[in-house]
């Protein structure tokens, strides 16, 4: 009997927006005490788009990086993940197609349901994998989390986007096929189609995330999943990281294991400094995982995947010998560098300026560092230039 093909993310790349607020400056503009950012919510920095960025300008520039290794032909399908959509009826996935230079033999969908759909866009891009092993699937997730101002959630913003190449035989993470869901209908955080901000209620998601984690992991362990003293790391869905800290404790309660601190805090390096990226925070906390100084080869590592409203999802992977020749650390590293800092005045123009009719024509000029950039609008209709 032949054993059955490995599948998983062969490749990974982060991208995130051109401009960077420290929270000590936001901290001193609104009076707050500091340490509620850093310690209470674990945040440091958070990621500011300038108007020259969107969901389509990350997403493309994070999966620039992997085309630059591996090439187009084998890609057939782009899921495209976002719950900060540029458009109610084209995919995002479309502009980042074109930008790319990928082939039209191809597929492109874009996927919702709030944080999660990154994960489903994964699982599903693994079986598509399954069919036809001799083709690669392209997942893209890319968000920008903007909020009121003044309101609780403003110190969590955030943008950031990563891309993952799903193919056979992965070069990072093999994908274990056991996986545990739940859904539950919660009103906890929503946008609607005539906010440009989310509403939330803050206790309640906190509440329906954690509540969704116990769910998850019990329907995991029911359909097969391995006992939790195999799992050696683990890193949580991010729109804060202290969030991270309460699901490994709520898990660690639920299933009276021990589980210390070290098992998921490096897994937090990358959110701190980017903010909420809402789908891509996950596959943040993978890659700075496997970033790390520790070898993890043959480690297996816990995800856990939720999305307001709300959706969850347990699963895990495992790492591959020689991933470390794979991994993007000094790129990472210097995307985060090249940020440039804003006072709290200026990223506030950005924030009042951020919603974009379509009605006016508007041209854009190239800002931002990175190679791909938003044009404006022409004709309704919204253009991009590399």
């Amino acid at each position: 009997m032949t054993s059955p093909t490995r599948i998983g993310i062969h490749d990974l790349a982060v991208a995130t927006a051109g401009h960077v607020l420290d929270l000590d400056d936001l901290a001193a503009a609104t009076g707050v005490d500091p340490g509620k950012f850093h310690i209470g919510l674990g945040q440091d920095q958070m990621s500011v788009p300038g108007p020259d960025e969107d969901i389509v300008t990350m997403g493309a520039t994070a999966a620039q990086q992997i085309i630059a290794r591996h090439g187009v032909d084998r890609i057939r399908t782009v899921f495209f993940a976002t719950e900060s959509g540029v458009d109610q009826s084209k995919s995002a996935g479309v502009w980042l197609h074109e930008l790319l230079g990928l082939p039209s033999t191809s597929r492109v969908v874009e996927l919702k349901q709030a944080c999660y759909s990154a994960t489903a866009a994964l699982q599903a891009a693994a079986g598509l994998v399954a069919r036809e092993t001799d083709t690669q699937v392209l997942v893209v997730a890319s968000d920008i989390a903007r909020y009121d101002l003044d309101s609780a959630a403003e110190p969590t913003q955030g943008a950031g986007a990563v891309a993952l190449l799903v193919s056979a035989d992965p070069a990072l993470a093999e994908l274990e096929p056991v996986a545990g869901l739940h859904t539950a209908h919660v009103d906890d955080f929503w946008r609607p189609n005539d906010s440009v901000t989310a509403v939330v209620d803050g206790k309640l998601s906190i509440d329906a995330y954690l509540d969704g984690f116990v769910a998850a992991w019990d329907d995991y362990r029911t359909r097969g999943g391995v006992d939790i003293d195999e799992i050696d790391l683990f890193t949580h869905h991010q729109p804060f990281t202290r969030m991270a800290a309460k699901a490994h404790r709520r898990l660690a309660e639920h299933t009276g294991a021990e589980l210390p601190a070290e098992r998921y805090e490096r897994s937090t390096v990358y959110n701190r400094r980017i903010g909420n990226s809402y789908t891509a925070s996950l596959y943040l906390g993978l890659a700075a995982l496997l970033d790390g100084d520790d070898d993890l080869t043959g480690r297996r590592i816990g995800l856990f995947s939720y999305g307001s409203g709300s959706v969850s999802e347990f699963f895990t992977v495992v790492v591959q010998p020689g991933y470390r020749d794979h991994t993007r650390a000094s790129e990472t590293a210097a995307a985060l560098a090249a940020r440039t800092p804003m006072d709290v005045a200026a990223y506030r123009a950005l924030h009042a300026g951020a919603h974009l009719g379509s009605r006016v024509d508007v041209e854009i000029p190239a800002q931002s560092p990175w190679p791909f950039h938003f044009a404006g609008v022409s004709g309704r209709a919204r253009q991009y230039s590399a």
